[in-house]
């Protein structure tokens, strides 16, 4: 069975899309079946891997709305990818009257002819309808975490709403771990907020984190995993530690 999980944190500005996508490659690089799906409307996913949105006919939106199979891009850098454009921030309303509307992407991943070993889809930056589909949707959350006290303050709220998915909508969805991001070892402010991060996750597995770097930029603009652009960058061994330890897991 695929295990799907949901790169998932409500605020934004974490790297939830750049590390779905470089775990993606770092899974695909241990010969596993990979297939990204962006959940987004802002639809970076798809924009980092060279896509153009807006130049789409078909996207994630239709197989929501219309129920027809999820259009997958196959093998760029290895993986699957499902695409996304700004049609998707149309998906709740559209969906309004819609009978178990929270299902329709749970649903659509159990119909894919293919199969996967892993799943990844990029999660938007808040609560709403398309993040509530995704927990529901998921096997297993994980969960990236910006090092600055500002994104510490949020962790309770999303440790409850991962807490109430599991209570009131998917029972068996599990945490993967947690992915510290954006990370600055100079500065004291970001040392204290990583021992925060370990201490609020001391039941799961927190990885080390990922430094800032331009060099994660760099690479997205050229459409490009990052270990493609700075294979010699101290994050690329961590991505690659996250791919197996995910494997090791499954």
């Amino acid at each position: 069975m695929s295990q799907t999980i949901a790169v998932f944190n409500q605020a934004g500005g974490v790297g939830k899309t750049t590390l779905t996508m470089n775990i993606g490659y770092h899974l695909a690089k241990l010969n596993k079946k990979v297939l990204l799906l962006d959940l987004d409307p802002q639809a970076s996913l798809t924009i980092f891997f060279g896509l153009k949105s807006k130049e789409l006919s078909k996207t994630v939106y239709e197989s929501l709305v219309q129920e027809t199979p999820l259009p997958i891009h196959s093998n760029i850098h290895g993986m699957d990818l499902v695409p996304a454009n700004i049609n998707l921030s149309a998906a709740e309303k559209t969906l309004s009257d819609a009978i178990m509307k929270e299902l329709r992407l749970k649903n659509a991943l159990e119909d894919l002819p293919d199969k996967y070993d892993f799943i990844l889809i990029d999660c938007p930056p808040s609560l709403g309808f398309l993040s509530i589909m995704s927990l529901i949707a998921a096997t297993h959350v994980l969960v990236p975490i910006q090092t600055q006290y500002k994104a510490i303050m949020g962790t309770q709220q999303l440790i409850d709403t991962i807490g109430r998915v599991r209570k009131y909508g998917n029972f068996q969805i599990k945490l993967a771990g947690v992915v510290p991001t954006m990370f600055d070892s100079r500065a004291k402010q970001e040392q204290e907020s990583l021992k925060r991060i370990q201490n609020a996750f001391s039941q799961t597995t927190v990885w080390s984190p990922i430094s800032r770097a331009t060099d994660f930029i760099n690479a997205s603009q050229a459409h490009v995993p990052f270990a493609h652009y700075a294979p010699k960058h101290p994050s690329v061994e961590i991505l690659e530690t996250i791919a197996k330890d995910l494997v090791e897991a499954k």
